[in-house]
């Protein structure tokens, strides 16, 4: 298309007529504008305040740790709770009013234990499902049963064993707990350990003994291995096998399972327990 200005630059008319064939139908300034060149530089005064707004990148600092700033108060808080609970009854009442983490504002039931509190057999297993929320027990949904179930085989039942988990509360969805939150439950959980004294700890499942044997490794490579665990002034034999919620989903690893029931049974029979 030509430009009608170039021909004629006194015709008006004419560069409105081209304009307007070429879609332009709306004036924004005054005064036309060479958009292939560059625009001169602000002043300096403007240039100085733009940089001073402008974000700065925090400086770089230590890595955080696995409990974040406002965690590190809470866990100091749990510890201390823990620490002061001279029975059962206090530890659980501790560990219903720690206001540090808020997997109890989505809970109905604190799950403390079940069992026999004088047994020197503990079992310690993850966190409590929908159904352990809801009666406020450990191990009473489907994966508790096949539990009693495999317990009794070796002639155990919970008038004879005392068990637990890692976390009191529930999580959402039963959703596996963060890091946070068991290194938050931790300190609890070991007092617990510390009021019951066992002689033998069964710990069920991977996050069960990752926490208390403080590794890093997996429960199929774990499970069934004698390893002893420091707790107060005591240092206690434990033993992991898988949970019984993994029995269920693969029941293919119930023979080792059962090789770690055998084991057991002789640990206890060894001890006389």
């Amino acid at each position: 298309m030509h430009n009608p200005v170039g021909e004629n630059p006194g015709s008006a008319l004419a560069a409105l007529r081209f304009y307007l064939d070429a879609g332009v139908d709306e004036a924004i300034d005054e005064m036309p504008l060479d958009r292939t060149t560059a625009p001169p530089p602000p002043p300096m005064t403007q240039r100085l305040q733009a940089v001073a707004a402008e974000p700065r990148a925090p400086a770089p600092g230590p890595a955080r740790p696995a409990v974040a700033v406002g965690g590190d108060i809470a866990l100091a808080e749990a510890e201390r709770l823990a620490r002061a609970a001279g029975d059962l009854d206090a530890l659980k009442a501790a560990i219903a009013g720690f206001e540090g983490s808020g997997l109890k504002a989505t809970a109905s039931n604190i799950v403390f234990a079940d069992g026999n509190p004088e047994s020197r057999l503990m079992l310690v297993g993850e966190a409590p499902g929908r159904e352990e929320d809801l009666k406020g027990l450990p191990f009473v949904g489907e994966s508790g049963k096949l539990l009693d179930r495999m317990m009794a085989a070796i002639g155990r039942d919970r008038s004879s064993f005392y068990i637990t988990n890692v976390l009191p509360w529930r999580p959402p969805g039963n959703r596996n707990p963060t890091q946070e939150e068991i290194a938050l439950f931790l300190p609890f959980v070991r007092h617990h350990i510390a009021l019951i004294r066992p002689k033998v700890l069964l710990l069920l499942g991977n996050i069960s003994a990752k926490t208390l044997f403080d590794t890093t490794e997996g429960i199929t490579r774990m499970r069934g291995k004698w390893r002893e665990i420091a707790i107060a002034d005591q240092v206690i034999p434990a033993m992991a096998t898988y949970h019984p919620a993994f029995l269920l989903r693969q029941p293919g690893a119930k023979r080792e399972a059962w090789r770690d029931l055998l084991s057991l049974e002789a640990r206890l029979n060894e001890l006389k327990i």
